[in-house]
């Protein structure tokens, strides 16, 4: 069977439960993994079942995939679809406590969809040979192309139980071009991946995204920590950052702008901009709106 542009249906075969459950959940330590062949969000359904279900229904590190999403939100309400096995779309369920069990800060949290980026980044050199960038807040980029976003929600319990974060990314795997939602945006097909398999692809993010997330909380979710046998998270992404060292437009809500040059991520994973003036300002990922290249002509 072939798409529409007569390449074989590669990446859009639907996605073998019994294999990433028996492969997965035991051996990374997941608390549980469920799939559904169509659904309008996989965040937006975890939130839910966060609301109508016991807590103990969904511990940390719950899974949860969709064959296809057809109303895949982004930041700020940004809409994000594909065609059906086109994309990936994976949320996970956080309930995040330190190595003595301790509920971690919540201004921990500022770095789950950061280590997420990372985990993807390290997944498709991997798996697919490509080299990608992540591009601040929660974006990965191929060159000035986006190839996939990320989205961290928080869900605060009645109890007053610490919040819990819902982790969500859509990946576009097997795309092409006339079936991408924006012209800025591509596709793992698109740049040339040595692999498509969605199961391949959703086991190496797993299995990064879980030793980095339990070595930063083991590390009280301290960013300067060494993470999975390696670099910290904050050297990790300072060196995968393509938004560094490069002069940005920051849109604020307020009709606030800030332009300069993104120097560094602090130790809450906000960008530090530096002015023309030499003010320096700090951009956090909840506050920023737009987050673009700015040129010296004035233009984004």
């Amino acid at each position: 069977m072939e798409n529409a542009q007569g390449h074989p249906d590669e990446g859009r075969e639907p996605f073998d439960v019994a294999m990433a459950r028996n492969g997965l959940v035991s051996s990374l330590g997941l608390s549980r993994m469920d799939f559904v062949e169509s659904t309008g969000s996989t965040n937006t359904d975890l939130l839910a079942a966060l609301a109508a279900e016991p807590a103990t229904s969904h511990p940390d590190l719950s899974v949860l995939i969709a064959d296809h999403q057809d109303a895949g939100r982004g930041r700020l309400d940004r809409q994000w679809q594909a065609p059906p096995r086109a994309a990936l779309a994976i949320s996970l369920v956080l309930r995040p406590v330190n190595a003595q069990g301790l509920p971690l800060a919540s201004d921990r949290y500022s770095w789950f969809s950061l280590l997420a980026a990372e985990a993807w980044r390290e997944a498709l050199v991997d798996v697919c040979g490509l080299r990608v960038q992540v591009k601040w807040p929660n974006d990965l980029m191929s060159g000035e192309k986006k190839l996939a976003g990320i989205l961290a929600q928080l869900y605060f319990p009645s109890d007053g139980a610490p919040p819990v974060v819902v982790l969500g990314t859509g990946v576009n795997v097997s795309l092409d071009e006339d079936e991408l939602p924006v012209p800025t945006a591509t596709s793992l097909r698109l740049l040339g991946a040595g692999s498509l398999d969605r199961n391949t692809l959703v086991a190496g993010y797993l299995r990064r995204f879980t030793a980095l997330y339990r070595d930063y909380c083991n590390a009280d979710g301290d960013p300067e920590a060494g993470l999975a046998g390696d670099g910290s998270v904050l050297h990790r992404l300072t060196q995968a950052t393509v938004t560094l060292g490069r002069t940005v437009r920051a849109q604020l809500p307020g009709d606030r702008e800030v332009i300069g040059v993104a120097e560094r991520l602090d130790h809450d994973g906000s960008l530090v901009v530096r002015d023309e003036g030499g003010t320096v300002h700090t951009v956090t990922a909840g506050d920023v709106i737009h987050l673009r290249p700015h040129r010296p002509d004035g233009h984004a």
